[in-house]
């Protein structure tokens, strides 16, 4: 009696895990037996960078807002610029059973191995603001970063058609970076090569790192005894760095400047007549159909409605990718536009005064 009572005791412990065993796969699709696992809420992973600067923390906390508005959750890690950091993040919230990845990528070569990680767990990856390199991305969501430059330096030249330019640029492991010096040299290279202009310094500046941008911009000054005419700078923390130094040597507001992504302190530089423009991108916006375009992706759905998929190489294939159009902001368009759209408090933008 006691052998068969521990027989069938076996029998049935074996039972239990063959049915434990049954998990659904990442690809959403699900058997009888996951009937309560399919009840779950779509789960997001948001890999980011960095949170140092004004505009990420809003990325962030319009992301999660977006993504909890459909019903799903997000988990948000950021790296603070290291890669291994970020990778390891990244390997976590895919080992965490997370249902889509979305990246913000440090270092757009390194990160292809994130993506190569994700796919073996099943899991598809957006590319969010910054494209990831050579790897297999199902979407890719921005901004025309190489329209960024076109603006910033058609802003410049109008202003300035004659002189010697600075320019201060993003991190050389940034796409982005790549792409908006691409599209303020389209505009620059005629002026070049007619003479008008000279550029005197063209630098990167390390992981965006605002004190590698004084450090860059007292070069281009020393370098030229503070006789320069005009600074195009990747965006606005690198701006700022500028501005700094040229307040340091009595030129702020002397020479223009160019940033980019409508930081309030780069607003308010513009006020001042400090800062002669910045590139608005609405991250409401972005962010918007970046948690729905997650969210579709997940379950399975099409993508159609969000807006018009275009094709960008990475280096491996030409990804899918929805490229939202940026703006000029400059002292004559702040309440239609940054204020109009509520990113920024016209209290905050004028300091409380009535402009």
């Amino acid at each position: 009696m006691l052998v068969l009572f521990f027989i069938l005791l076996g029998c049935e412990e074996q039972q239990n895990r063959n049915s434990d065993s049954k998990a659904p796969s990442k690809t959403g699709s699900y058997n009888s037996n996951d009937e309560q696992l399919a009840d779950d809420p779509i789960k997001i992973g948001f890999a980011m960078d960095t949170l140092t600067e004004e505009r990420w923390v809003k990325d962030r906390d319009l992301f999660k807002e977006s993504v909890e508005a459909l019903g799903a959750e997000v988990e948000v890690m950021a790296s603070h610029g290291d890669d291994a950091l970020q990778i390891w993040q990244a390997e976590t919230m895919i080992s965490q059973g997370i249902d889509l990845l979305v990246i913000v990528p440090h270092n757009a070569e390194s990160t292809a191995a994130i993506v190569e990680k994700a796919h073996s767990a099943g899991i598809k990856v957006v590319s969010y603001d910054r494209l990831v390199k050579n790897a297999e991305v199902e979407m890719y969501v921005s901004y025309d970063n190489e329209q960024v430059g076109v603006l910033q330096a058609q802003a410049i030249t109008e202003l300035v058609p004659n002189g010697k330019y600075v320019y201060i640029g993003g991190a050389e492991t940034d796409n982005n970076a790549h792409m908006a010096k691409k599209g303020v040299f389209e505009v620059l290279q005629p002026l070049i090569d007619k003479g008008d202009i000279t550029v005197v310094f063209d630098q990167w500046t390390k992981d965006w790192v605002p004190t590698y941008a004084k450090e860059n911009i007292r070069i281009a000054l020393d370098a030229n005894h503070n006789d320069i005419d005009a600074v195009i700078a990747a965006n606005d923390a690198t701006a700022g760095a500028v501005i700094e130094v040229l307040e340091e040597r009595g030129l702020a507001g002397k020479i223009p400047v160019a940033g980019q992504d409508a930081d309030l302190a780069a607003v308010q530089r513009i006020v001042e007549g400090k800062q002669t423009m910045t590139i608005y991108k609405p991250i409401k916006e972005l962010t918007k159909i970046a948690a729905e375009l997650a969210f579709k992706l997940a379950k399975g759905e099409g993508i159609e409605e969000l807006g018009e998929v275009v094709k960008v190489n990475n280096g491996k294939m030409e990804v899918p990718s929805i490229l939202l159009s940026p703006t000029v902001v400059t002292q004559t368009n702040i309440e239609e536009t940054i204020i109009a759209d509520g990113f920024h408090l016209k209290e905050d933008v004028y300091l409380k005064k009535d402009k």
